[in-house]
């Protein structure tokens, strides 16, 4: 049985390519014989060189996550986690178990007359939280801690390293795993309304005492890029470092502003795949990174404030 939906519409934008299917048209029709039908050859792979990059409106529906869902939210860790030793089975197991918060993206239900395919259980996206400190002790939620302390000790200095784990062993202020996930043609939009609709769930979450109530932090590992050869930062003019980081969830930039602790590492070596980050801007070849920030709770509303005057449509 189909979840609940919390929210119709979320948006629309997302990139389809109809070449395929057009092609499939075109041959069908496609029944004139010598040197004409070379001539339509040519102009039909033109037009499928058109066609490809065309933009199709898709509306999306946010639902509550349930069962159908975990090949979905499996596959978007993976893409998140890479070859990095975190149980994402138990992770979605989890996340499905807990599902009075996060929601998943769907594609809205189309007319009956009309010719595309739609998976019902096919998900774009999903957002959750995973409160590490309330989990503690399960594989999952050990691995993330032990995966991104390690990654500190490689990537910062001792006095850094030192208070990420003070913070994650704090038992007196839980912290939780922020999980936002989205198929790259997904539009940033989108996280507007899912955000929104994750910290309404929490705040009702606490007021009921249930899992995933009172965070103090969020921990947020976000996938982001760099140029090619260039170490991931600049000095500015006052002489410190400036990241220069690009996020594939645009809306990220807001929560690293208000990070108290951040630091990336390279993913190269993982990335075999081009979800798992093998891009190029402007023909510029990107070096894939994840980038690991802790904000205070305090601060989500500032960044909710913020996400609402660059997201909304």
């Amino acid at each position: 049985m189909a979840s609940k939906a919390k929210k119709r519409a979320l948006g629309n934008g997302v990139q389809r390519p109809l070449g395929q299917q057009d092609q499939r048209e075109e041959e069908e029709e496609d029944e004139v014989e010598g040197e004409e039908e070379d001539d339509e050859d040519s102009d039909e792979e033109e037009d499928e060189d058109e066609i490809v990059d065309e933009e199709v409106n898709i509306e999306f529906e946010a639902y509550s996550i349930s069962d159908n869902d975990y090949g979905g939210i499996k596959k978007l860790l993976q893409q998140l986690f890479l070859k990095a030793p975190v149980n994402t089975g138990e992770l979605t197991d989890l996340l499905i178990q807990q599902n009075h918060i996060g929601s998943v993206i769907k594609q809205t239900d189309i007319s009956e007359d009309s010719d595309d395919e739609v998976d019902e259980d096919e998900i774009f996206g999903f957002i959750s939280l995973l409160n590490l400190t309330e989990r503690k002790g399960t594989q999952c939620a050990e691995q993330i801690k032990e995966l991104v302390l390690g990654l500190c000790e490689k990537n910062c200095e001792k006095s850094t390293v030192e208070q990420l784990d003070k913070l994650l062993n704090d038992t007196s202020k839980p912290v939780g795993f922020l999980l936002s996930e989205r198929f790259i043609n997904v539009p940033p939009q989108i996280a507007l309304p899912m955000h929104q609709q994750l910290q309404k769930e929490l705040a009702e979450a606490q007021k009921a005492n249930k899992p995933c109530g009172k965070c103090y932090f969020y921990l947020l590992i976000s996938k982001t890029f760099v140029e090619a050869g260039k170490s991931g930062s600049k000095k500015r003019r006052d002489g410190l470092q400036q990241e220069a980081l690009m996020f594939a969830n645009a809306e990220e930039e807001f929560f690293y502003e208000k990070a108290v602790l951040k630091f990336s590492y390279s993913v190269q070596e993982e990335s075999d795949t081009c979800l798992g980050g093998r891009w190029s801007f402007d023909d510029v070849p990107m070096k894939p990174l994840r980038t690991v920030m802790l904000i205070p709770d305090d601060k989500m509303s500032e960044i909710m404030e913020k996400l609402k005057d660059h997201l909304s449509v």
